[in-house]
């Protein structure tokens, strides 16, 4: 045996030995133990307690009354008394207008009722003149006496309706000045002298615009989850964004008592503002006050998961992950509070992600 052969032997020895060591059995107990680690999750459970005592919410500040001023009849603007920022009182003239055919027809019946309120007493001396007579046998027939009263009613009739037209006449003449419905201060002014004019609708420019400025509604919108949760005997603190050192208080005065669009119910707080500080469109930062028994369902702000479609947290139920949309309320630095179809006590995936499938097995 030369040393190629032996050479030969050695190779096959090695490569022999290689491969009875790949042929080894693997222990599959320690991969299965890291695949088992790897499948735990961190579970946490849904709580309910008081999370606030109050819930931040945004007011702005609007006139306790405002109105829209239009003209009555058609007609041009003689003058206005007004102009924006005046300071005006109830049925204080604000503008007049002028209209000549106005005038006219108020002399014309004028003069109706002067012509019916003759006629009328013309009949009524024949009447008791024909009255007089028929005292005495013979001197005026029955017939007669019956036609002077039916003619002495209809004229006082005719008068009656005279005088009704020449008072709507009187009053459509009226129209002619407008006048302040009630105390408060001009804001917008659109019209000038020489303005032709007409009867108001929503889609015109109005005359004027007034306000109740001496008296503010503070206008907040209470979300419909915390709607019951309100607190009415208890005072409302705020602070003006103009003024954001000054600490107010009031009671709530009203509420809509129904849900707007917004799916959030309106309530009023009446400021006093005899001074005139404070101005319409002003925004304010409300703390309304929350019933104290009132408690919220909450689960760590980490066991949310958001995506740009939703707000979820991940349930635990019969072993899998169950996906559960919700709606956030109030936040802590621990906690959150939550809306939707969750119980207390339900199990929840911590530290959760988009990751974890809808079915997902949890051990």
């Amino acid at each position: 045996m030369n040393v190629y052969d032996l050479m030969k032997i050695f190779i096959a020895g090695m490569i022999l030995m290689a491969c009875n060591e790949q042929q080894k059995p693997v222990d599959i107990s320690y991969s299965a133990k890291l695949t088992d680690d790897k499948s735990r999750y961190e579970i946490g459970k849904v709580i309910e307690q008081p999370l606030a005592s109050y819930i931040k919410l945004p007011g702005q500040l609007k006139p306790f009354e405002e109105v829209n001023i239009y003209a009555r009849v058609n007609g041009f603007i003689q003058s206005v008394n007004v102009d924006r920022g005046s300071v005006v009182r109830k049925n204080n003239i604000l503008l007049t207008l002028e209209a000549p055919e106005i005038e006219s027809q108020v002399q014309a019946a004028m003069s109706k009722y002067t012509h019916a309120q003759e006629n009328a007493a013309a009949s009524k001396d024949k009447y008791k003149r024909l009255l007089e007579a028929s005292k005495e046998a013979g001197a005026v027939a029955p017939l007669d006496l019956d036609n002077a009263l039916s003619q002495m009613k209809a004229d006082e009739a005719v008068m009656m309706a005279e005088r009704s037209n020449m008072e709507a006449m009187n009053n459509i003449k009226s129209y002619l000045q407008v006048t302040a419905p009630f105390d408060g201060v001009i804001i917008q002014r659109n019209v000038s002298a020489g303005t032709l004019v007409g009867p108001g609708s929503k889609a015109d420019i109005p005359l004027l615009v007034l306000q109740h400025l001496q008296k503010l509604r503070l206008e907040v919108f209470i979300p419909e989850a915390y709607v019951d949760k309100v607190d009415l005997k208890k005072p409302v603190k705020f602070t003006y964004s103009a003024t954001p050192g000054e600490e107010h208080s009031a009671m709530i005065s009203r509420s809509a008592n129904a849900l707007s669009g917004l799916r959030s119910e309106a309530v009023e707080i009446d400021i006093n503002n005899k001074d005139q500080l404070l101005k319409p469109g002003m925004y304010a930062e409300v703390n309304i006050p929350l019933l104290s028994s009132a408690s919220s369902l909450l689960v760590p702000n980490n066991a949310i998961v958001r995506s740009t479609e939703r707000q979820y947290i991940v349930r635990v139920k019969d072993g899998k992950a169950v996906h559960t949309n919700i709606k956030v309320g109030l936040t802590t630095n621990d906690y959150t509070e939550i809306f939707g179809d969750i119980q207390r006590g339900d199990e929840i995936i911590l530290h959760a992600s988009d990751e974890i499938r809808e079915g997902t097995p949890v051990k």
